[in-house]
C-alpha cells in the first residue's frame, strides 16, 4: 500500500523546481555576516541614492530648457528610465541572465561588458567629484558665517574644507564592507532633504517677490534643452541665496551634511565595478581598504584641483547616465527580441535609442563649444547692500 501510494504521489514539475529553489534562495537563505540587509534599510539607501540631493538641482534643469520644456522632459526622462529597466528584464529574460552585466556580455560580448562596466564606474565616481566640489563651495560659505571667521582662516579655502571632510568622515564611512551599516545614515539624509525642501520653499515666498522678473522666465524652450537631460541630476541651488540669509546658510549646512552622507554610497557602486572586472567580485581586506583608499583620493585630488560643477554634471550626463538608461538596455533588446521588426517594443526601443545617441552626440558637442559659466561663490546682484531688506532672515507671518 505504501508503495502504491509513492507511485501515485505525482513528480513536482521542472517549473514547481525552480519557483521553489528561487523561494528556498530568497526567503529562506540564511544571513551571512556582513552581507544582507532588512527591507526598510535597503529602501533607505536606494531613495538616498535616487532622491538624495537630487531633487534640489531640479530648478536648474528648468532654467536650462526653459520650465515648460523642463516639465515635459522631466516626465519624458522618468518614463523613459521605467521603460529602460523592463526592457533589461525582458532581456534578461530572453538571454537566461539575471544582472545588467550578464545582460551586456551575453548580448554584445567581452567588449561591451567592458564598455558597460567603463561607464557604471564614471557615473558614480563623477558624481564624487561632483559632491566634493559642492561641499568645499557649500560649507565655506556656512563657516564664513561664524563670528571670528575672517577671510584669511583655513576654514574659508575650499581645498581644506574638502580634505578635512575626506579624512575624518566621507573616507571611513566609504570603508564600510556592509553597505546595510550605511542606512540610519541614508535615514538622516532624507530628513534633511526634506529641511532643506520646506527652507527652499519658505524663500519662495519671502524672496521671490523681490527679485525682479525677466523677460525669459517662461519661454517655452531654450537652446541649452539638450544639456539640460543630462543635468538633470542635481546642482547647487543655494548659488542664489544671499551669504548673509541666516535660513539660508541653515539650508547650505543641511544642503552639505545631505552631500556628505551620500558620497558613500557612490564609493560602494565604483568599488564594486572594480572588484566585478578586476578581482571576480571579490575583495580581501587589503584590497577592499586599498581600492577604497585610492578610489577617494583621486575623486579628492581631482575635485582640488577643479571646481567647476556645471560642466562636470553636464559632461557625466551625457557621457555616463544617457547610455546607460537610453542607449545600453535597448540595444540589448533589440539585439536579442524575437519579435518582428515592426512590434511596439522594437519600435519603442528604437526610437529611444535614436533620442540616447542624439541627445548624447548634441550635448557632448554643446557642452564643448558652449561651456555653461562657472559662476561658484559669485554673489547674486540683488544681494547687494542697497537691498537690505533681503537679509531680514525671519520667518513670514503666519
Amino acid at each position: 500500500m505504501e508503495q502504491h501510494t509513492r507511485r501515485e504521489r505525482p513528480l513536482p514539475s521542472p517549473a514547481h523546481q525552480i519557483e521553489t529553489d528561487d523561494r528556498t534562495a530568497l526567503v529562506c537563505k540564511p544571513r551571512t555576516k556582513g552581507g544582507n540587509s532588512d527591507l526598510p534599510s535597503a529602501g533607505f539607501n536606494v531613495i538616498n541614492s535616487i532622491i538624495g540631493s537630487g531633487i534640489i538641482g531640479l530648478p536648474y534643469s528648468m532654467k536650462q530648457a526653459g520650465f515648460p520644456l523642463g516639465i515635459l522632459l522631466l516626465v519624458g526622462v522618468a518614463y523613459i528610465t521605467d521603460y529602460s529597466i523592463i526592457l533589461l528584464i525582458k532581456g534578461g529574460n530572453l538571454s537566461g541572465t539575471n544582472s545588467y552585466q550578464e545582460l551586456v556580455n551575453k548580448s554584445y560580448g567581452f567588449i561591451g561588458y567592458l564598455i558597460l562596466s567603463t561607464l557604471q564606474f564614471l557615473y558614480p565616481f563623477i558624481a564624487m567629484i561632483s559632491y566634493n566640489i559642492i561641499t568645499g563651495d557649500t560649507l565655506t560659505k556656512v563657516f564664513q558665517t561664524i563670528p571670528g571667521v575672517g577671510p584669511d582662516n583655513l576654514l574659508t579655502y575650499r581645498q581644506v574644507i574638502i580634505l578635512c571632510i575626506t579624512i575624518i568622515f566621507t573616507l571611513p564611512m566609504s570603508l564600510y564592507r556592509d553597505i546595510a551599516k550605511l542606512a540610519k545614515v541614508s535615514f538622516i539624509s532624507l530628513i534633511l532633504t526634506t529641511v532643506i525642501l520646506v527652507i527652499v520653499m519658505i524663500r519662495t515666498t519671502t524672496l521671490g517677490p523681490l527679485v525682479p522678473k525677466t523677460e525669459s522666465a517662461w519661454i517655452f524652450a531654450k537652446s541649452n534643452a539638450i544639456q539640460a537631460i543630462g543635468v538633470m541630476s542635481f546642482g547647487d541651488i543655494f548659488e542664489n541665496y544671499c551669504r548673509d540669509d541666516d535660513l539660508a546658510t541653515f539650508g547650505r549646512f543641511c544642503y552639505g551634511v545631505t552631500i556628505i552622507l551620500t558620497f558613500p554610497i557612490e564609493c560602494f557602486v565604483t568599488r564594486e565595478v572594480i572588484a566585478n572586472v578586476f578581482f571576480s567580485g571579490t575583495l580581501t581586506t587589503i584590497l577592499h581598504v586599498a581600492v577604497t583608499v585610492i578610489v577617494v583620493a583621486v575623486a579628492t585630488s581631482i575635485s582640488l584641483v577643479y571646481d567647476c560643477l556645471g560642466i562636470v554634471l553636464e559632461l557625466n550626463g551625457i557621457l555616463s547616465a544617457t547610455p546607460l538608461v537610453f542607449i545600453i538596455p535597448t540595444a540589448c533588446y533589440l539585439k536579442l527580441s524575437e519579435e518582428r521588426w515592426n512590434h511596439s517594443d522594437n519600435l519603442i526601443s528604437g526610437l529611444i535609442l535614436t533620442v540616447g545617441v542624439l541627445v548624447m552626440t548634441v550635448g557632448f558637442v554643446m557642452t564643448i563649444l558652449h561651456p555653461q559659466e562657472c559662476s561658484h561663490g559669485k554673489e547674486m546682484f540683488y544681494c547687494f547692500p542697497h537691498n537690505a531688506s533681503l537679509y531680514n532672515s525671519t520667518l513670514p507671518p503666519f
